[in-house]
């Protein structure tokens, strides 16, 4: 934050993503404390349950293939180098018709973490992540249901690494790594998925991409306590205030200050989901000298106040 607090005599910061976009705000505190990462080499028929108790799997194919099905029977292929991100309970079966045949299908927590023979058998990697935070939230509002990204696997820079911690699991600081390379691994997938979207990606992430609307993300994104104005996004931009405020609505759905007061509010969430940051300064942190101010902008956007959304979190 651009501000220390004065607080019980001491100074100090409360402490919020400066991301450069959308994309990395969503992404910057994402992050993978004891994940659950396995690897599995399987003879069919074979089938693997997940109950989507995560809020979030990662699941890519090293070798061979598998089919991916959710609940409501869509299925998607996956072969060597495909990677699937899902929010949903889902099957990993050798095939579709092997849902059908009575083998057990044991939890993917069973399944050695251990590195194994790959030889002619299908081999996958699958990681879970704990619980979500609102920024989860957030991300998984802009993901399908499940998504999935090809690729040739030699490819997947990531995964080479994922293989070497799995190998080493046991030795001291195992789980960290495999923590951070599930980081990664997110990180590549989805910015290569939302890149392949093209015009059917969310706004927010064209917006990041256009001439016009890019820089002045930026500028929000990195400083969400200025007191932004049309005009000083659009010199941010290069351009006039009118060329501006057509484009950014355009690209963005809404006009520039409504996404600054949204982004704004968004990041109170956050600070407001620590017992440790008062209401006053979640409202500075965010722009708001006047905490009656943030207060009523606060229960507009979230339907309620500062106060109560903090006891329904904490």
């Amino acid at each position: 934050m651009d501000v220390p607090w004065l607080k019980d005599g001491k100074t100090f910061a409360i402490v919020y993503h400066r991301g450069m976009d959308p994309l990395s705000d969503m992404l910057a505190d994402i992050r993978a404390e004891g994940a659950s990462v396995h690897q599995a080499a399987l003879d069919p028929p074979w089938r693997l349950a997940f109950t989507g108790d995560a809020p979030l799997t990662m699941v890519t194919a090293v070798a061979g293939h598998a089919e991916l099905v959710l609940r409501d029977g869509t299925t998607h292929r996956l072969t060597a180098g495909s990677t699937a991100i899902v929010q949903a309970p889902f099957d990993l079966v050798d095939d579709r018709a092997t849902l059908d045949r009575p083998i057990p299908a044991p939890p993917i927590d069973a399944v050695p973490t251990a590195a194994v023979p790959q030889g002619d058998r299908d081999v996958l990697i699958a990681g879970t992540y704990r619980p979500a935070s609102a920024r989860h939230q957030r991300l998984l509002r802009a993901l399908p249901e499940a998504l999935v990204l090809h690729e040739e696997v030699d490819d997947v820079l990531w995964l080479h690494s994922m293989r070497d911690a799995l190998a080493r699991t046991r030795t001291p600081g195992g789980q960290a790594m495999l923590d951070r390379i599930l980081d990664w691994g997110l990180v590549c997938t989805l910015g290569c998925w939302f890149e392949r979207q093209e015009a059917d990606a969310p706004d927010w992430y064209l917006g990041a991409l256009d001439p016009v609307t890019g820089p002045a993300l930026e500028a929000i994104h990195r400083h969400p306590a200025r007191p932004w104005t049309v005009e000083a996004l659009a010199a941010r931009a290069h351009v006039s205030r009118a060329h501006f405020a057509k484009r950014f609505t355009e690209v963005m759905a809404r006009p520039p200050l409504r996404y600054v007061a949204e982004r704004r509010m968004e990041l109170a969430s956050d600070l407001l989901a620590d017992p440790a940051v008062g209401v006053a300064e979640a409202a500075a942190a965010v722009g708001y000298r006047d905490p009656f101010a943030f207060s009523t902008a606060f229960k507009r956007h979230r339907g309620l106040s500062p106060r109560a959304y903090r006891a329904r979190r904490v």
